[in-house]
C-alpha cells in the first residue's frame, strides 16, 4: 500500500505525484486511459495536452510568466519538461505536445517511488488522497464526487482549435512575424495570414452563419452546482463563432488584431490577422491561435479556407468542444486545497476551477506538497496571497459560491502595490513590481516553512 493515492495522470496529478515522491513518500498514481477514454484525449501518455500547446507568456511582467517562474523556483517537474520541449513562440512558452507528454511520462514511470496504475477509479479511497481527475472526470467518479460533496458538479464548455499542415499554408500570402519582434527566429516565430477589410468582413459573414454542432440533451444546463447559474462557456476560451456574434469588430480587436505585426512585402497594414503557432518540434504542424470552435468539421473546412493563405490548407485536427467538469471550490475547499470535511483528501487541477496549464500544475504542486507534509506529520501550508500560486488558490476558495467561474492567472488577483492605479506606471513596470514582490514574499514564506526554493 502506497503512502498516498493520486487519481488522474494529467498535469496536476503528475505534478502532485512528483512533489510527494521527492519528499520521500510513495505514490499510487491512477490513470484510466487507455482502458477508459475521455472523448478529448488521443493517446495513453500522461500529461497529454488536449487543447493549445501554449503555456502562456514567459515574460516576467505578465501574470502567466510570473506563475511559471514561481513553479520553476518551487521545483516543478512539468515546467522543467515544458522548458525542455519548448518551441519558438515569441514571448510565449509553447511546446511540442508529444515530446512534452513523453518527457513527463518517462520521468514519472522512472521514479521508483511512483507506481502508475492504469485503472479507472470509481470510488474515492480512504486515506491520504489527491483527487486530480481533471475536467473530463468519468461519469462514475463524478457521481462519487457529487455524493461526497453533497452538490452537483458545475461545468462549462471548452473548445479546441484546428491544426494545419505547414506545407499547405500559402507563404506567398502568409508571412512570418512575432508581435513587436519578440521570438527566437529573426523572421518571426508565427505564421500570419493577413486580411483586408473586405476579406475580414466576408470571413465574419461566413463564420456567424456556419452550422454548429448541437448539444446533447443532458448538456442543456441541468447539472449546475449551488446557485451557479447556466453559464455556457468559460470567458477565456470562447469559440471563435461566439466571439464573432458579439459584434462585427470583435475579432479584429480580439484574436485577429493586427497590432505589433508588419508584412514588409505589403504596402499597407493588414486590417486583421490570423496567427498560427508551431505545434510540433519538426515544424510540420501549426495551430490556429485563438480559433477554438464548435463548427461542424465540414463547415470548418469551408469557412477557414476563406482565410487568405489557407485556401488549400490540410487540417490534421479540426476544432471541437468538450464539457469540462469542476467543483464549487469556494463551497468545498480550503486554501490548502483540502476538502473542508476531510483533511486527508486534496483536490487539484482544473476540477478545482483553475484555468490554464500552468494553473493546473500549480494546484497539483501545492496539493502534492501538502499531502506529503500531512503524511510526514507536518503542518500544511497556504501560500501567500501576494504570490500568483497563492492568489489563485485563494480565489478558488474564497470567491462567491453562487457566481463561481473558472479563473486564469492574472494580476488582478494580487493585492495592489502603491501607485497601481496611476497612469504614470507602464504595464511593464507594474507587472515587474508585482512579480518582484511575489517572488520575494514566496521565498520568505517557503524558507520559514522549511520548503526549498530553487534559482
Amino acid at each position: 500500500m502506497a503512502d498516498v493515492v493520486v487519481i488522474g495522470g494529467g498535469l496536476a496529478g503528475c505534478e502532485a505525484a512528483w512533489q510527494i515522491s521527492v519528499r520521500g513518500l510513495t505514490v499510487d498514481l491512477y490513470e484510466m486511459r487507455p482502458y477508459a477514454t475521455t472523448g478529448a484525449h488521443t493517446s495513453e501518455s500522461l500529461a497529454e495536452l488536449v487543447c493549445s500547446n501554449s503555456f502562456g507568456s514567459k515574460l516576467l511582467d505578465r501574470a502567466s510568466g510570473l506563475l511559471k517562474e514561481e513553479l520553476r523556483r518551487m521545483g516543478s517537474l512539468l515546467i522543467q519538461c515544458a522548458d525542455q520541449t519548448a518551441l519558438p513562440a515569441g514571448g510565449a512558452l509553447a511546446v511540442d505536445r508529444e515530446a512534452f507528454a513523453r518527457a513527463v511520462t518517462g520521468a514519472i514511470e522512472a521514479n521508483p517511488r511512483i507506481c502508475v496504475i492504469r485503472q479507472e477509479v470509481v470510488e474515492i479511497p480512504g486515506g491520504l488522497t489527491v483527487l486530480a481527475s481533471g475536467p473530463l472526470t468519468s461519469a462514475r467518479l463524478a457521481g462519487e464526487i457529487g455524493a461526497l460533496t453533497g452538490c452537483q458538479q458545475l461545468y462549462f464548455y471548452d473548445a479546441i482549435a484546428p491544426i494545419v499542415v505547414t506545407d499547405t499554408i500559402d507563404m506567398t500570402i502568409a508571412f512570418r512575424a512575432s508581435r513587436y519582434g519578440r521570438g527566437a527566429r529573426s523572421e518571426g516565430d508565427y505564421i500570419n495570414c493577413p486580411l483586408t477589410e473586405g476579406e475580414y468582413s466576408a470571413f465574419i459573414d461566413a463564420l456567424v452563419s456556419a452550422e454548429r454542432v448541437g448539444r446533447r440533451d443532458f448538456e442543456n444546463g441541468i447539472e449546475y452546482g449551488v446557485g451557479a447559474g447556466p453559464s455556457e462557456y468559460f470567458e477565456g476560451c470562447l469559440p471563435i463563432e461566439v466571439q464573432a456574434k458579439r459584434g462585427a469588430e470583435a475579432l479584429a480587436y480580439g484574436p485577429m488584431r493586427p497590432v505589433g505585426l508588419a508584412d514588409l512585402r505589403a504596402e499597407r497594414k493588414p486590417y486583421a490577422i490570423v496567427q498560427l503557432r508551431q505545434d510540433d518540434l519538426a515544424g510540420t504542424l501549426y495551430n490556429m491561435v485563438g480559433f477554438q470552435t464548435n463548427l461542424t468539421y465540414l463547415e470548418q473546412a469551408r469557412v477557414f479556407r476563406t482565410i487568405p493563405g489557407l485556401q488549400n490548407a490540410e487540417f490534421v485536427r479540426y476544432g471541437h468542444m468538450h464539457r469540462n467538469t469542476f467543483i464549487n471550490s469556494p463551497h468545498l475547499l480550503k486554501p490548502t486545497l483540502q476538502f473542508n470535511r476531510r483533511a486527508d483528501l486534496f483536490f487539484a487541477g482544473q476540477i478545482t476551477g483553475v484555468e490554464g496549464y500552468a494553473g493546473n500544475i500549480a494546484t497539483g504542486l501545492l496539493a502534492g506538497i501538502n499531502a506529503a507534509r500531512l503524511g510526514r506529520g507536518n503542518d500544511v501550508i497556504a501560500l501567500p496571497v501576494t504570490s500568483m500560486i497563492g492568489a489563485l488558490c485563494h480565489y478558488i476558495t474564497h470567491a462567491s459560491p453562487h457566481t463561481f467561474q473558472p479563473m486564469k492567472a492574472n494580476f488582478g488577483l494580487l493585492p495592489a502595490v502603491e501607485g497601481q492605479g496611476s497612469r504614470k506606471k507602464s504595464r511593464h513596470d507594474l507587472g515587474m513590481e508585482l512579480s518582484q514582490r511575489s517572488l520575494a514574499d514566496l521565498g520568505l514564506y517557503l524558507a520559514a516553512n522549511n520548503e526549498g526554493l530553487q534559482g
